[in-house]
């Protein structure tokens, strides 16, 4: 007969004595299983004992994660939070100094537990820390010399253990006094810094300017990007990581009217006030990226991929004021822009006022404005009135007018030489043209959470926008000449110019220049015949016998699709525990069994490079006790979140497993392939159907396959079970023939 669910079976250690196998009772009070515990070992005073987890964590068992205990956990019984809460607060006070450093180093393991963080905080450890960086480095500033090594332990483990309480969200950002920021920045301004040091400190900054506009403001009094980039030109790419985190965050809490003058669009300078602007854009820091980390031999991670791709959504979101800033027809200068469109491509210069009658010069205007490609023939400054994207196609149109003049006159020209049906309104090209940039790459949208979809190319040149922009209406007018289009043909054109713009960007090309020539291989025959193979791939065949074989065919896949799901469960994934501070994440491993009854999972200390042991995760759920999987906004943990919540991308990629009384193991997927794998998995081992977008897709293609394969004439003809071997290289190369 099975044990009762409430009764689980663990081994207890205490230091010294051999382990204890227990049976736990999860309906008896934690004091009392304690009791009991210290009664075994004849320990008195119960209540300064506790039990922790005996893994890397050391996590303490209480009410709330008692849960969590399964049958086989290795527990340990130690001190109380509280008690080791006022030993700790005590040690670091220590006048020795490598008393101090071991107290300091227990301090920094013990905080990542919010138990005894809540503890320590209550004991206002948080501010003895703080004074202990703003005093007590001034204090061993004369020992640094001869004891550098231990000076830096010392630092790094205090300012470790205060990041790790800080990152429980007990304690309110806006506490800390301008000194301690100070002092903080200080050790990001020094040229030589311990390098945990560095990184504890950019890691406290950039939490600052997160979490409070206040600190912000300080901040940004202490910090400057001539100050940061010596940093990126390190060779320490987490160091660097930090380092963009922190010129991110500042970029991101910078007010509205300061975001202009950090400007990121003309050199990717962040300046924190109008009179530096001149400074960093001769620091670059665009071109120090590009070369120290992107074009670095280092491989970039997927932090640094984040970071940048935060950046340049960032960088592309100023362009959000001007998108959607309508034109006024009534303002002078705005239309003085028409006009020099309109003397560059035609070679005239402005009439005086008295040249002609007005009749003839509006004639002349409207003539002109037509072969320009505008709507509005009459006043084009109406055309710009729409938004998205409003001025910000007229300045791209002037940017190209200008920086690429033979190329635009040449547009300009053509076109207007034209029959009226076949020419490309250049005007209503950009408008469109820049509209559909914008909405490719999101301007005005926030960073994704998860998302590490940057472009180097966009790295390689101080405008790239509107040398993105540049190419792209160049493509468009080849494109509407291989597609001989009319007027009426527009919005087919539109289309076949955002799908090539598209798969050129999947290539991730490195510069503006591969990213050209990547499109001039995307013509509109190259584009038909993708997708005409694409149709050929997906094509489905209507007839009745046809039909009957796919419906005879169709569960096979689906036990072959539900095999393959299963087994990528029993490999296993390793998934990221997402806190406010992403670069120190916690990371978990989750995998099924080989016998499909049981998950297997437990906490890692750095991403794993390959398939984790099943021995070597702690935690087990039985299949048996999963009552359903739930997706999305429903998950508890994305309800608790309040900035994930928001965040359309994570909402995605979440899912949880419900199991027992109301008990949830949370997960968030790394990318949207391995949320499908899961969730199908789960679903497949609860019985249910598996309706994922990957499993569609994957029915889709090998159904097409077995059925090609099936309507074959293959009939006493062998289909071998290897490939073929490759053969040798002939003797010589005699039969090429050279076509030049």
């Amino acid at each position: 007969m099975p044990p009762p669910a409430d009764i689980v079976k663990v081994a207890i250690e205490w230091p010294g004595a051999f382990p204890k196998l227990m049976e736990i009772d999860q309906k008896k009070p934690l004091s009392a299983i304690i009791k009991e515990v210290c009664e075994g070992w004849s320990l008195g005073s119960p209540e300064n004992f506790a039990l922790q987890i005996a893994d890397a964590t050391n996590f303490y068992i209480t009410e709330k994660n008692r849960s969590d205990i399964k049958n086989g956990s290795i527990l340990r019984l130690t001190t109380s939070p509280y008690q080791t809460a006022v030993q700790l607060h005590e040690r670091i006070q220590s006048s020795s100094m490598d008393a101090k450093l071991e107290a300091l180093k227990d301090l920094a393991n013990a905080s990542r537990d919010i138990t005894f963080a809540q503890e320590f905080i209550n004991l206002d450890g948080i501010s003895l820390l703080t004074q202990m960086v703003e005093s007590g480095t001034e204090r061993y500033q004369k020992l640094q010399k001869i004891m550098k090594p231990c000076f830096g332990d010392l630092l790094s483990f205090t300012l470790t253990a205060f990041v790790e309480l800080m990152d429980h969200s007990i304690v309110s950002w806006d506490t800390f006094s301008v000194a301690f920021i100070k002092k903080i920045a200080s050790f990001v301004n020094k040229t030589a810094m311990d390098t945990a040091v560095l990184q504890r400190s950019l890691a406290i900054l950039e939490s600052m300017v997160l979490n409070s506009q206040d600190l912000y403001h300080k901040v940004a009094q202490e910090i400057t990007i001539g100050q940061l980039i010596p940093h990126l030109q390190g060779t320490d790419q987490d160091i660097q990581t930090y380092t963009i985190a922190v010129i991110n965050a500042l970029f991101l809490k910078a007010p509205e009217e300061k975001r202009q003058t950090l400007c990121l669009d003309m050199a990717l300078c962040l300046t924190l006030s109008p009179e530096m602007a001149h400074i960093l854009a001769q620091k670059q820091l665009r071109s120090i990226i590009l070369s120290n980390v992107i074009r670095s031999n280092t491989p970039i991670n997927d932090e640094m991929a984040h970071q940048l791709y935060v950046l340049q959504v960032l960088n592309f979101n100023l362009l959000e004021d001007r998108m959607m800033t309508k034109m006024d027809p009534q303002d002078q200068a705005q239309r003085d822009i028409i006009f020099e469109l309109r003397r560059i491509a035609f070679d005239v210069e402005l009439e005086p006022n008295n040249s002609g009658s007005i009749e003839k010069r509006k004639s002349m205007y409207t003539r002109d404005y037509k072969k320009l490609g505008f709507i509005n023939h009459v006043n084009p400054a109406v055309d710009f009135t729409q938004i998205p994207p409003g001025m910000l196609a007229l300045d791209n149109m002037l940017y190209f007018a200008r920086h690429h003049q033979d190329a635009y006159i040449r547009i300009v020209l053509e076109n207007s030489s034209r029959e009226d049906k076949h020419e490309c309104p250049f005007g209503r090209s950009s408008i469109e043209l820049t509209k559909m940039l914008c909405e490719i790459l999101k301007v005005g949208e926030l960073p994704s959470e998860n998302c590490h979809d940057f472009h180097p190319m966009f790295f390689t040149h101080d405008r790239a926008f509107e040398e993105f922009f540049c190419i792209c209406i160049q493509l468009l007018n080849k494109t509407w000449k291989e597609m001989r289009a009319t007027s009426e043909d527009f919005n087919k054109v539109m289309q076949v110019v955002r799908e090539q713009i598209m798969r050129a960007l999947t290539a991730k090309p490195n510069s503006l220049d591969q990213f050209k020539s990547r499109l001039q291989n995307l013509s509109y025959t190259e584009i038909l015949k993708i997708r005409q193979s694409e149709r050929m791939n997906q094509e489905d065949f209507q007839s009745r016998p046809i039909l009957e074989l796919r419906e005879k065919i169709q569960p096979e896949i689906m036990e072959l699709i539900k095999q393959q799901r299963l087994n990528r469960l029993c490999e296993g994934t390793c998934f990221r525990k997402i806190s406010s501070r992403r670069r120190q994440d916690k990371f978990w491993y989750c995998r099924l069994s080989p016998n499909h009854k049981v998950l297997h999972y437990g906490d890692l200390e750095e991403s794993p490079q390959g398939e984790v042991p099943h021995d070597s995760l702690q935690d087990k759920l039985p299949v048996a006790d999963i009552k359903a999987v739930i997706t999305g906004k429903d998950c508890p943990h994305m309800k608790e979140k309040g900035a994930l919540k928001q965040n359309k991308e994570v909402l995605e990629l979440a899912f949880s497993v419900l199991y027992e009384s109301d008990e949830y193991l949370n997960f968030i997927a790394p990318d949207k392939h391995e949320y499908c794998v899961w969730t199908d998995g789960l679903n497949a081992l609860l019985g249910k159907e598996m309706t994922s977008e990957y499993t569609k897709s994957d029915m889709d293609t090998l159904l097409s396959m077995e059925m090609k394969l099936r309507l074959l004439d293959l009939e006493n003809i062998q289909i071998p079970e290897a490939p073929p071997p490759i053969p040798k290289e002939p003797s010589n190369y005699d039969f090429v023939y050279d076509c030049n």
